[in-house]
């Protein structure tokens, strides 16, 4: 009798791990079967980009499953490089998720390499990190894309400490290394509050938290109480975005902020259904080229991802006009700090213009994105809540129409502001001009007393 050729289909339910389609291959084989087949789907080739998602895709799309499960020859062979590295090598690894995550590193790797004398590796999910043609010998820098590579370079990370801005570890994709006892270091891409905008347990697993100011001392330490969780290492670092911002200070005293002699409005909200550009940002530009200012929109990284469809609106309606741009360069700072003013929501990034301008911000009053049902246990009042009246002026959804009339009142009167602003600032955020080099010596601290 002919003997029958049994295949074992596994498809992509390794989710993406290296190490359990091993563990798949190798029970099947204890099973007898002859072979085992895995899959590879090319979303452009068998998916239409409008297809709806299958009931069990509960947090992704199906484009995005399948980028997270494929196994890339460029990136196992950028995940060999960093293997051979030696100890001392990547004995300090810095993860960026996207390209703009770098400039929130970038402070303390000048400190650790060009200051002290160390070795760093750079490993990024972003093939247009500034990090990977950097010239600096010190620092090794690597691509591992989003997919099952990012999944196994975790999970087998080899390091004395791994520093991101990536929050959820352990819950998502992203977990903890199972073969050596790394140190995981967070450091906020943003000053706002920690139990609102976040997940629960968005920071659980961390070894160190490296925060901004007071407040997340505060909100971290509250959150460790309620849940009894195990106390972490607190660091006053500082925001080392705000440090680069100032070294490199635009023309503060520089009153004309004007192109082709119209003053430069910027609109830079936050990103999601409820968000300013989402609900009012066809209405908003209109407003105000009407009122005669040179408008420019600056979307939210993840709201090119996530809503493409409110961009192409926006173009399509804008783009001829000579006082309209879309600022797609979401990691320049150049359109930011020369306008008149700025617009935006609930954006961390109007704390950044009025800490280093020094000038108010103009808040439309959307409803606040919370992705924490339980924030109300911490029992405090979030950063971004109680700051945005302090530094600029709220304005609610249905009086937009009046927003013109805000801008010239606010900055007519922009000199009252500045001292207030100055105050605000240094009680809100932690060595100033020192982040990088307070959380330089942080790390090596770690290292030491791991050694």
């Amino acid at each position: 009798m002919k003997k029958t050729y049994v295949i074992a289909e596994i498809g992509n339910t390794h989710e993406g791990s290296l190490g359990l389609a091993k563990q798949f291959i190798k029970a099947a084989t204890e099973c007898g079967v002859d072979a085992v087949k895995m899959q590879t789907h090319i979303f452009d080739a068998e998916s239409l980009g409008d297809a709806p998602n299958p009931p069990y895709f509960k947090d992704e799309t199906r484009k995005e499953y399948f980028e997270r499960t494929a196994f890339s020859v460029e990136e196992w062979k950028e995940l060999k490089k960093f293997k051979n590295l030696n100890d001392e090598q990547r004995s300090i690894v810095f993860y960026a998720e996207d390209s703009s995550s770098f400039v929130h590193f970038e402070q303390i790797i000048y400190e650790l390499t060009e200051k002290m004398g160390y070795q760093i590796c750079y490993v990024t999910s972003a093939k247009d990190d500034p990090m990977l043609t950097s010239q600096n010998k010190r620092i090794k820098a690597f691509y591992i894309g989003l997919g099952a590579i990012r999944t196994k370079f975790f999970m087998e990370l080899k390091a004395d400490i791994l520093v991101m801005t990536m929050p959820n570890l352990e819950t998502y994709f992203i977990k903890r290394s199972k073969v050596y006892p790394v140190h995981y270091v967070y450091i906020f891409h943003s000053i706002v509050s920690t139990h609102t905008i976040y997940r629960k347990g968005a920071f659980d697993h961390y070894d160190s938290i490296f925060c901004t100011g007071p407040h997340h001392i505060e909100e971290i330490t509250a959150t460790e109480s309620v849940y009894s969780l195990k106390h972490k290492n607190l660091v006053e670092h500082g925001y080392g975005l705000l440090d680069k911002l100032q070294k490199n200070k635009p023309l503060k005293d520089q009153k004309n902020y004007t192109n082709d002699e119209k003053k430069k409005i910027i609109i830079a909200p936050s990103w999601g259904k409820k968000g300013l550009l989402e609900t009012k940002g066809i209405e908003l530009v209109k407003i105000l080229l009407d009122a005669g200012y040179h408008v420019t929109v600056r979307p939210h990284p993840m709201t090119f991802k996530k809503s493409p469809k409110i961009i192409k609106q926006i173009l399509e309606k804008f783009e001829k006009n000579p006082d309209f741009l879309l600022d797609t360069n979401t990691s320049s700072f150049e359109q930011l700090f020369s306008s008149y003013a700025l617009i935006t929501d609930w954006s961390g990034i109007g704390y950044e213009y009025a800490f280093v301008c020094e000038r108010p911000v103009i808040y439309v009053d959307v409803p606040k994105k919370s992705h924490n049902k339980e924030y109300e246990k911490i029992g405090l009042v979030p950063f971004e809540i109680s700051i945005r009246d302090k530094i600029g002026e709220v304005v609610s959804v249905q009086n937009i129409e009046t927003i013109p009339d805000r801008i010239e009142f606010l900055y007519s009167n922009s000199n009252n502001f500045e001292n207030k602003i100055q105050k605000i600032r240094n009680d809100a955020i932690f060595n100033i001009g020192e982040s990088g080099k307070v959380m330089a010596s942080e790390i090596i601290r770690i290292i030491s007393e791991k050694a």
